[in-house]
């Protein structure tokens, strides 16, 4: 409870961004630039440059929407500390015109490095598995789950609740 009133003293300067001017068309410049990254490099063919785009995108996305929790911030003692970004996002709301885009994003890349790659069954299952990587933690089912292979249990599960 003292987490929710800590979190409505001072906006969230961490997850606001989001909805700012150009916060939707930096993702479209990303995807951009990763496609001419990887067609540029030689040896790489078409196929497998969408490939490589779509995989660096789904995991930088990941990463930054939902496997960092906190803040960079020292401002709001500590009240988004166990939240990623994507739950600290418009107040955690769901469906939100921001989050609905974000979630449309990965799936349009997949769609289109799925027609790119001639819909080749190898291209096709790894691109499938780095949609549903990124597609599964923002559905509402996932909210404050989490799933980690490499890191130690969630601290908040220790408390002293007395």
């Amino acid at each position: 409870m003292e987490h929710l009133s800590d979190q409505a003293a001072i906006p969230n300067l961490n997850a606001n961004w989001v909805n700012a001017k150009g916060a939707w068309a930096i993702h479209i410049v990303l995807i951009v630039a990763l496609k001419i990254f990887f067609s540029i490099i030689p040896g790489i063919k078409r196929d497998t440059s969408w490939t490589l785009t779509n995989i660096t995108y789904m995991f930088g996305s990941y990463l930054m929407f939902h496997w960092v929790q906190g803040i960079p911030f020292e401002f709001n003692a500590g009240a988004y500390d166990n939240l990623n970004m994507w739950e600290q996002m418009d107040n955690g709301d769901q469906f939100t015109p921001t989050k609905k885009f974000l979630l449309s994003v990965p799936i349009c890349l997949f769609l289109a490095s799925t027609h790119y790659t001639h819909y080749d069954l190898t291209y096709f299952t790894i691109n499938v598995l780095a949609l549903l990587g990124v597609i599964v933690p923002k559905l509402p089912v996932s909210h404050r789950l989490r799933v980690r292979f490499l890191s130690g249990p969630p601290e908040d599960r220790y408390i002293d609740e007395r």
